[in-house]
């Protein structure tokens, strides 16, 4: 099982944790999960459960953290961010959670984090990606890269394998505000850095399912690139009408469009689509053999996929972080410590250096945000394959 050298240091033994539990039924260690099984973001979050019921349970099995089970208590914030502040305050005043994975998207994390500051709880967003949402906070994380380090990283690799580049053009979904920051400022800023003029915008409501204005506007501008900033159904309709139309400039983005699929999706259309994602399918033996036993939990929850994305793998890594920042604290649990002991968590996690993460090593900014690894990957012949891999400084 994954992480099993990682959990004989880490853990302790399975004989432990059955005498542990059977004593002590009210001793466990809580975690929250603000999932977004329901919603705007469901396509991509609704197997966030999964990877985190499969990080809780290999932990379990291996005896728990400091001899304790963890108990992974859920709240489907439905991608609101009214609901992402409701989560965070009923898991730290009604369910004694000791740390909280999630929230999903930036819109939810900037509420969700101020109101988790003042509770004093740490979170940890799967998906937020949107520039400085933690920085202001001290007990807010992200297990995701900046948007627009990433979106630096794929261009830089563009450039470095000399792609043609001459000119870009920018297209972006008004709806969305993560979408409509990428299209409006991170993009722009990040073709300057390389160089390269941005010759015209087009956007688009994320739902547009007619995008043949837009399209027609981008064979005016003739790019040889088009940086995106949507989700994966809008950029999908937007690929698709620009094979239509014959627009053959190549699309890029960052993590808004990181779904395993969008290759398959895309229909013939989308080829040589480049991408940043912390996450590449093929990577190695581990995370073979964690999308394995993610698909099958996957069909028996009859979720519509059964491949990992970018954000199960982040979910997943999240719990084994708090797992070990709660081992190097010390962490009981007990009512009477909770405030402290949250704290702890917090620092520890502060502290960590290159933790071997499923996903890679993973360092925690001043900002909060994670430094790991960003695969660069390519839509070729309906699949993700690796164009290139970079760590963002």
């Amino acid at each position: 099982m994954r992480y099993n050298g990682i959990l004989a240091g880490l853990l302790m033994g399975a004989a432990a944790l059955v005498t542990s539990a059977s004593a002590h039924d009210d001793e466990e260690l809580v975690i929250g999960l603000a999932m977004s099984n329901t919603g705007t973001f469901v396509s991509v979050a609704n197997a966030n459960e999964i990877a985190v019921d499969m990080a809780a349970d290999e932990i379990n099995r291996a005896g728990g953290i400091n001899g304790m089970p963890i108990r992974i208590v859920k709240f489907d914030t439905g991608g609101d961010p009214k609901q992402a502040v409701l989560a965070v305050e009923q898991f730290a005043r009604d369910k004694r959670a000791l740390a909280v994975v999630g929230p999903f998207s930036s819109s939810e994390a900037r509420v969700a984090f101020s109101a988790g500051e003042r509770l004093g709880i740490v979170q940890m967003s799967m998906s937020s990606s949107a520039p400085g949402v933690a920085a202001p906070f001290k007990y807010a994380f992200r297990n995701t890269v900046d948007e627009g380090l990433v979106i630096e990283i794929v261009l830089k690799a563009m450039r470095a394998k000399n792609l043609i580049m001459g000119k870009a053009a920018i297209a972006y979904a008004t709806d969305d505000a993560v979408s409509k920051a990428v299209g409006t400022a991170v993009l722009p800023e990040a073709l300057v850095k390389v160089a390269v003029p941005v010759s015209g915008f087009v956007d688009f409501p994320y739902k547009a399912f007619d995008m043949s204005a837009q399209v027609s506007r981008l064979a005016q501008l003739k790019p040889d690139i088009v940086g995106v900033g949507a989700p994966p159904e809008a950029m999908i309709n937007l690929a698709k009408e620009m094979k239509r139309q014959g627009v053959d400039a190549r699309l890029f983005a960052g993590t808004t469009v990181g779904d395993p699929d969008l290759p398959i999706r895309f229909g013939g259309a989308g080829e040589g689509t480049i991408i940043g994602s912390p996450f590449y399918s093929d990577l190695n033996d581990a995370v073979r053999t964690f999308a394995k036993s993610f698909a099958k939990r996957a069909e028996v929850a009859k979720i519509g996929r059964t491949v990992p994305n970018q954000t199960d793998i982040s979910s997943y890594d999240i719990v084994y972080l708090y797992a070990e920042a709660m081992k190097r604290a010390g962490v009981t649990g007990e009512p009477s410590k909770i405030a402290p002991e949250r704290t702890a968590i917090r620092d520890e996690l502060r502290k960590m250096k290159e933790y071997p993460a499923l996903g890679g090593k993973i360092t925690f900014r001043e900002n909060g945000d994670a430094i790991k690894p960003i695969y660069v990957l390519e839509a070729k012949g309906g699949r993700w394959t690796l164009f290139d891999q970079l760590t963002a400084d």
